[in-house]
């Protein structure tokens, strides 16, 4: 079944000719094209979900303040506000200005969202409410309208109003734990934003699970995204383990993830990730060594059952092996041994990986205001809605004068509304 998603409600008469908006999915448009997303998210839990959107062909406007995105700021940047983690989670959207303390830019916001499809924001419901920005009151603008809050825990708990950044999600359902479990002493936090992005897929997925139904049944809805919950499921559908069963049969945790043996194993002159996991794996390692009887018919390496039981020890035997050859010989003979194995890869490295090479990962652009960048293409690909190259990352404010144009504002209007923050 194909969607040809439809804007909420009629289109402006100036949007419609300033944006050429069409409800009908173009070909190399992408498959979101004709959805309109008010983005009024920052840091990089809602970014990241909305510069996918983008990355699919949606019309994503980003609100900012006047001070703009915090994330602009973190370096490095070859220009103040354009910080390289923003120009990533932001390629592919608009940039308008809108101090929302001030009553004109809350009309104006109510006025853009009467032909949006979507408004997501990662401010605190009870903030938006305070600012009228609240479902009730956008619904009264747009009953059609999908209104997403991602938040840092569902709103029906006792941690309803507690402020939440990756940092505590992340200790909050355990991740420090399982660390100091695995390598010791001290816990840690994994070190990439897990638990943004993790709650940014869900945010991607329950926008357009939303639209979906949209379709269906003609009702738009609010949707609560929470980080806590995102990422507790997460962790727990590895680490629930004996706690899943009443009573219990057992602490938490997955033997095979928290072994200090699961690492990337040393060779001779380096280091090589490497995973046998199966029987057919384990019969063809032993084959590819010339394993000693002994080794290969010990009843530990028998059965997955016998090895998840035995997990330490046997990753640990395989640790000593490695050692044996140097990583070239490693690769050439698990390679042919059909045995997986791939190498550690610094971020220069994965620069220069040949299979992303070969698929146009990494595609290079000239951006208007920073020069020659590498960007990331969406990992996903579609037969019959391929998406286009996003627009690069803006610059604060650069969409204010067109878009609040296309909702009927006249150029006099704008500025007096910005004030001194103009569109760049």
């Amino acid at each position: 079944m194909t969607l040809a998603f439809k804007s909420a409600q009629p289109v402006h008469p100036a949007q419609a000719e300033q944006t050429g908006n069409n409800s009908n999915p173009q070909p190399g448009a992408g498959p979101l094209a004709g959805v309109k997303v008010l983005d009024l998210t920052a840091v990089l839990m809602g970014p990241s979900a909305t510069q996918t959107l983008a990355a699919l062909g949606a019309e994503v406007i980003k609100i900012e303040p006047p001070e703009g995105d915090n994330v602009r700021n973190v370096g490095p940047m070859r220009n103040p506000g354009m910080g390289h983690i923003f120009m990533h989670v932001n390629s592919g959207k608009k940039s308008v200005v809108l101090d929302l303390k001030q009553p004109a830019a809350i009309e104006a916001l109510l006025r853009l969202a009467e032909t949006a499809d979507v408004m997501v924001s990662n401010i605190r419901p009870l903030a938006m409410k305070r600012l009228g920005l609240d479902y009730e009151t956008v619904k009264k603008h747009n009953p059609k309208i999908i209104y997403v809050s991602c938040v840092g825990f569902g709103q029906n708990g006792p941690y309803a109003a507690k402020p939440a950044y990756d940092d505590l999600i992340q200790g909050a359902v355990g991740l420090p734990w399982l660390m100091q479990r695995y390598r010791g002493p001290e816990p840690g936090y994994a070190p990439v934003t897990l638990a943004d992005r993790v709650t940014g897929l869900h945010t991607v997925y329950a926008i357009t699970a939303a639209l979906y139904a949209r379709e269906k049944t003609g009702l738009g809805q609010t949707v609560e995204v929470p980080m806590f919950e995102a990422l507790a499921q997460f962790v727990l559908g590895d680490h629930m383990a004996g706690h899943s069963f009443i009573p219990s049969m057992g602490e938490g945790g997955y033997g095979r993830l928290i072994t200090p043996n699961r690492r990337p194993y040393q060779t001779q002159d380096s280091y090589l990730c490497v995973l046998i996991y199966n029987d057919k794996h384990w019969r063809s390692f032993f084959s590819a060594i010339d394993a000693p009887p002994a080794l290969a018919n010990d009843p530990r390496f028998a059965s997955h059952t016998e090895r998840s039981a035995h997990i330490d020890w046997v990753y640990g035997q395989v640790a000593d092996i490695m050692r044996t050859r140097t990583t070239a010989q490693w690769r050439t003979l698990l390679d042919q041994a059909d045995i997986p194995n791939m190498p550690i890869n610094s971020p220069e490295e994965l620069l220069r990986d040949a299979h992303l090479a070969s698929v146009g990962f990494f595609p290079e652009i000239d951006h208007p205001s920073e020069g020659k960048m590498h960007t990331m293409r969406t990992p996903t690909s579609y037969s019959a809605t391929p998406c286009a190259a996003p627009s690069p990352a803006p610059t604060l404010g650069q969409h204010t004068l067109e878009v609040l144009q296309s909702a009927g504002y006249s150029t006099d209007e704008v500025n007096r509304m910005i004030g001194k923050v103009r569109a760049t």
